[in-house]
């Protein structure tokens, strides 16, 4: 786990990114930017615009029109990031995710090419490893289209924060044909569609939790498997289980759960969990921040 946490913190003091803290005033929230700041990790930007820059009054003319408040400062953080007066943002520390989805969508809006913004957490376990779950935040219960492009995004988010090339389970109650039933169909359907919509990522599934992950188990439930066994990035079919599943990995498991990582907007705005620690809050301004300068 360390040395993943070190690679991030090394590569974020080289170039630090200006990061806005969108809960500054909570407690947790000036820990970590006294952190950040202190170790050379991001320049912390305050959640505030000005009328003065003709940019940002654009910006939030629009905003007022969508029916959001400037003043408040998830929806000031995004502003930041999408006239380029903020690199990334993160926020949610004191606010529910629902406040920072409205935000993302409606301020920075959905990257080109994207038709879903979802979510992902970064799981580090306790030997060091590190594994993606998804969707943890987001959408309540994705169809098979939806799940796909969770897959996708969230591959893509385990490659560039851990430099390792990802292996996607799609998670079901079944593995390979061991039940039928309309869940089980879509899970079938949202690989099919992975492996259509990006051809170079190993995906797999159906597949239960123990033959995804472990390979006494996946020899015998999935022999011929190229993911079973070996996963590290783990879609499931619905948010509650996806939510629960993370939760259950940190609180009985000892993992750290990093995120949730919001994926598809045009810009860098994550959320986070509100019984977020100040090191947490660390954590994702740090991720926010590689990703946003690449």
């Amino acid at each position: 786990m360390t040395d993943l946490l070190d690679f991030w913190y090394t590569r974020a003091a080289k170039g630090p990114a200006r990061v806005v803290l969108a809960d500054l005033g909570d407690p947790r929230a000036d820990e970590a930017a006294a952190r950040l700041t202190d170790e050379g990790l991001s320049f912390i930007v305050e959640p505030v615009v000005g009328d003065d820059d003709p940019a940002i009054g654009a910006v939030v003319d629009a905003v007022r029109i969508a029916g959001l408040d400037p003043e408040d400062p998830v929806v000031a953080a995004a502003i930041l990031v999408r006239t380029g007066h903020a690199d990334a943002a993160v926020a949610g520390a004191t606010r529910p995710t629902g406040d920072v989805l409205r935000a993302g969508l409606r301020v920075i809006g959905v990257a080109p090419g994207m038709s879903l913004v979802s979510s992902s957490m970064l799981m580090l376990l306790p030997d060091g490893q590190a594994v993606v779950f998804a969707d943890c935040g987001v959408v309540p219960d994705p169809d098979a289209a939806q799940m796909a492009s969770i897959a996708v995004s969230s591959a893509q988010v385990f490659e560039q924060l851990t430099g390792e090339q990802p292996r996607v389970a799609m998670l079901s109650y079944s593995t390979m044909g061991s039940a039928e039933g309309a869940r089980v169909d879509k899970v079938r359907e949202a690989t099919q569609l992975v492996e259509v919509l990006a051809p170079g990522i190993a995906v797999d599934g159906e597949l239960q939790f123990d033959a995804a992950w472990a390979p006494e188990v996946a020899a015998a439930k999935a022999p011929d498997s190229v993911v079973a066994g070996r996963a590290n990035v783990f879609v499931f079919p619905d948010l509650d289980s996806g939510n629960i599943g993370y939760k259950v990995a940190e609180r009985l498991g000892g993992a750290r759960a990093i995120g949730p990582l919001l994926q598809g907007l045009d810009g860098v705005l994550h959320d986070l969990s509100r019984g977020c620690t100040a090191s947490e809050i660390v954590d994702v301004a740090v991720i926010a921040g590689i990703q946003a300068l690449g």
